[in-house]
């Protein structure tokens, strides 16, 4: 139950032990925040990179999240099934994540972007726990699977816009009611393009993970954030690194 304390005045918000907390970030206000500073469509490639950027930042200060996972301009945080970070307290974790990832974005801005920085960018977030290894799966999925959905949409109305001629609300239009082949098919007969042929980080999105490497000068092992481009929905992402889920 949530309680205030009489010492405090504080809300009790512990999150539950014994489950997995995810902590999603979304940009607020991002579709006016990309026109003002001429952001690239479909994609961005530098805004995803600095994206990313601020996600790493975010665990290299926060070692309890083990994976990340970002698309578009949300990214989501996964922490250790048995992390005491502020005592799982939700408010405390949502409020450092979001100010710590919120504060590399910008500081890290003019390294990936060209355009100055005309508005201050923000990020609204939120927590969630999954109690099982199939609900953290599922949710992750769900991510990369909307990643999948809102690229192709995207890639096939832009390209009705920047080659095909089209107005955005003829190419609204257009779209209107399709299905993943019929973009695919718009995509390729008509522009000769091939969806598959698109990049990863596109299409895929970014996953997060520490992996170990080994220091030139020391020849010791030590971990590094290691940003990719794969499939996380199918079994071969986690088989291959069984110690996240532990």
């Amino acid at each position: 139950a949530v309680v205030s304390t009489q010492s405090t005045g504080e809300l009790d918000d512990r999150m539950l032990k014994n489950g997995w907390m995810v902590v999603r970030l979304d940009g607020k206000g991002f579709h006016k925040f990309t026109e003002d500073h001429n952001f690239t469509k479909p994609n961005d490639k530098p805004a995803l990179d600095l994206m990313s950027c601020a996600a790493k930042g975010v665990m290299s200060e926060l070692q309890d999240i083990f994976l990340a996972y970002g698309q578009s301009d949300e990214y989501s945080f996964v922490f250790k099934r048995t992390s005491t970070l502020y005592s799982r307290r939700a408010s405390k974790i949502i409020s450092t994540v979001c100010s710590m990832f919120t504060g590399h974005y910008v500081f890290n801005w003019s390294k990936f972007c060209s355009t100055p920085l005309k508005s201050p960018p923000s990020f609204d977030g939120r927590v969630i726990l999954y109690p099982t290894e199939r609900d953290l799966r599922n949710y992750l999925s769900w991510r990369q699977a909307d990643c999948h959905i809102n690229n192709l949409y995207n890639t096939c109305f832009w390209t009705l816009v920047q080659q095909g001629g089209l107005t955005t609300q003829q190419a609204e239009k257009r779209l209107n009611g399709s299905f993943s082949a019929d973009k695919n098919e718009i995509l390729f007969s008509e522009f000769g393009l091939n969806y598959n042929d698109e990049p990863a980080v596109y299409r895929k999105g970014s996953t997060i993970v520490r992996t170990s490497s080994v220091d030139e000068e020391t020849q010791r092992k030590k971990k590094v954030l290691e940003v990719l481009h794969c499939d996380i929905i199918g079994d071969a992402f986690w088989e291959e690194r069984p110690e996240l889920i532990v």
